[in-house]
């Protein structure tokens, strides 16, 4: 269909940040008359008045450059093909870079003050939208290095961040697979095509993809051991460089979330995985298999059980799902659903995938590619959850605390996906369904807090190695993967191949950063499970997470919802559910 095709009720309304070309480029004027503007302030910001000017300025000006940014890159993403999109989104980029180099001297020139200095900033009622901003300044200055120092990382910084680039080239160009036969023709394999063939009905599809994938790492194995090996070396100098005692303790303190959240969720983890166990278990036998292998595990256990529902009739049910929320929340999704914030049927040339992305100064928008699945109906549900927790962020606090962090960034989306889960599962009688249901969020469980913890376990174990000298060699690191998929998921279910998983997982080069997938999931659970047992809890979810923002640390955040990820409590919430999911399952398969 092409994009002229699709009916304005299933289009957004980008209109709604610019009314017009001429409204786009006038901000875009003002944005490139105010950036010079900034330069005044260099070398001025240990003088108090100076100091708040500057920092307004700074505020006006990315405020106003992020609604250009995020206005041009959703156009150019209704069709990609379209050259008016495309050339304002490039245009935006541009500018990006003059923001960047205009205001780059701010954090540096701040970081260099005085702590005294700081505090009285921080004390000021004048600077209130930006104390937290200057208290993370002032908490990383034990971490910032001399004048002379900074400057010979920042000069190693390209050599150093290398081993990320090696690793997409190979992972995404050089390496290729051979193809797969499926249906009688040839189906083209790659990294982004393998989850699909992964989960085909036919396992000779399934077992064709996951071996001929892993033969194409396989080939290259010694380059990318190397490579990894490398990058796990940089991430550890760069860690003792700055003062911190290990790298785990440099990325937690880059999230400012205690260590005893990552330690924790191994330790917890580990000390449930006989469920993952028992559902493996049930996987086998569901499916039918006399031996379960690692491409058995993301094919659907329960046939021909989607709900195919129309975009609306999906639109009903999760407002339904969410009513727990209350008549408030019920309003905006309905808003959202009729007001043009959701860009909802495919189109020639459209982004695919789905985002919920939104900027300070208008609402947030949604872009799905809807399909009458089970999983799109998630979908809806999962991405109104980002874009109601930025609407809420964006009403509440003020420019300059709005942005939620990372850490927390996947918890209301997962929240209202629990809350959907948990709506179905109280309303659907059919069998079926409910054993679709039942093994839906199952695997959720299993591919994010299960895997993801596995991932997490690794980077960590890997990094030690190489503080303790060990060599991080094919043997090394092959060796170190498959004890952890043999622990995570029985010695039956894993090969020789698996070994090899570790060498096409892109966050490794990102390192500490999949835990919060797994912390992510977990804190959803509680939440979901506080929302539905608790009264008032909704209006303490409301007020102190989703209206949040980033006015404090992302872990004071979660903890302000009764939800500590340094203890036991959500991790029993999360292993509760999943007991109580593969209990209902193993009774409706007998």
């Amino acid at each position: 269909m092409k994009r002229k095709d699709v009916p304005e009720k299933y289009r957004w309304h980008l209109n709604d940040i610019f009314a017009s070309d001429e409204a786009f480029e006038t901000a875009f004027g003002e944005v490139l008359a105010l950036i010079p503007e900034l330069s005044a302030y260099e070398g001025k910001l240990g003088d108090r008045d100076s100091a708040l000017a500057c920092l307004k300025l700074d505020s006006e000006i990315t405020r106003k450059f992020g609604l250009l940014y995020v206005y041009s890159h959703m156009l150019s993403h209704e069709d990609l093909a379209e050259s008016k999109g495309v050339g304002f989104a490039g245009r935006t980029e541009g500018l990006m870079g003059k923001v960047m180099t205009a205001e780059s001297f701010i954090q540096s020139e701040l970081g260099a003050l005085d702590n005294a200095v700081l505090d009285k900033y921080i004390a000021d009622p004048d600077f209130a939208n930006f104390d937290f901003y200057l208290s993370e300044i002032k908490r990383n200055k034990e971490h910032i290095l001399s004048d002379k120092e900074e400057r010979l990382l920042a000069m190693a910084s390209e050599a150093l961040g290398s081993t990320d680039n090696v690793a997409s080239m190979l992972m995404n160009v050089d390496l290729k697979f051979k193809p797969v036969t499926r249906g009688g023709k040839k189906a083209e394999l790659t990294n982004e095509s393998y989850g699909e063939l992964l989960a085909d009905d036919d396992r000779k599809v399934r077992k064709a993809a996951y071996t001929n994938l892993y033969a194409g790492y396989k080939a290259h194995i010694n380059t990318l051991a190397a490579n990894y090996a490398g990058n796990v070396k940089s991430d550890n100098f760069i860690a003792k460089a700055r003062g911190y005692g290990n790298c785990l303790e440099k990325g937690m303190f880059g999230d400012n979330v205690p260590t005893a959240v990552y330690e924790n969720l191994i330790g917890a983890v580990e000390e449930n995985l006989a469920p993952l166990h028992r559902y493996i278990a049930l996987r086998k036998k569901l499916l039918g298999l006399n031996k379960i292998q690692m491409y058995d595990l993301y094919t659907p256990v329960v046939e021909n059980a989607q709900m195919k529902l129309p975009y609306e009739e999906a639109c009903e049910l999760v407002k339904k799902a969410l009513a727990p929320m209350g008549d408030e929340y019920v309003g905006l999704l309905n808003k959202a659903m009729t007001e043009g914030w959701i860009d909802v049927l495919p189109n020639d040339g459209k982004r695919g995938g789905a985002y919920s992305w939104g900027t300070y100064g208008a609402h947030p928008f949604v872009l799905l590619n809807y399909a009458p699945t089970t999983n799109d109906i998630f979908t809806i549900a999962h991405e109104l959850g980002h874009c109601l927790h930025s609407y809420y962020s964006m009403s509440a606090q003020p420019y300059e605390k709005a942005d939620y962090q990372i850490f927390v960034a996947e918890v209301a989306s997962t929240t209202n996906e629990m809350l959907l889960g948990t709506y179905l599962l109280n309303n659907v009688a059919d069998v079926d369904m409910r054993r679709y249901l039942l093994s839906y969020r199952l695997d959720q469980f299993r591919t994010t807090l299960f895997r993801q913890t596995m991932f997490a376990e690794f980077e960590y174990e890997a990094h030690k190695m190489e503080l303790e000298g060990k060599p991080l060699t094919v043997e090394a690191l092959n060796g170190l993967y498959r004890d952890l998929n043999v622990k995570y998921y029985g010695a039956e279910v894993t090969d020789d191949l698996i070994a090899y998983e570790w060498s096409r997982i892109p966050h490794f080069y990102n390192a500490f950063y999949v835990y919060k997938y797994a912390t992510g999931i977990t804190a959803a659970t509680s939440i979901a499970h506080n929302i539905l047992t608790e009264n008032g809890y909704v209006e303490t979810y409301k007020n102190k997470f989703l209206k949040a923002g980033g006015h404090k640390s992302p872990y004071a955040i979660l903890c302000d919802t009764k939800v500590d990820l340094a203890t036991h409590k959500p991790y029993e919430d999360a292993f509760k559910l999943f007991a109580e999911s593969l209990d209902e399952l193993e009774k409706l398969s007998k």
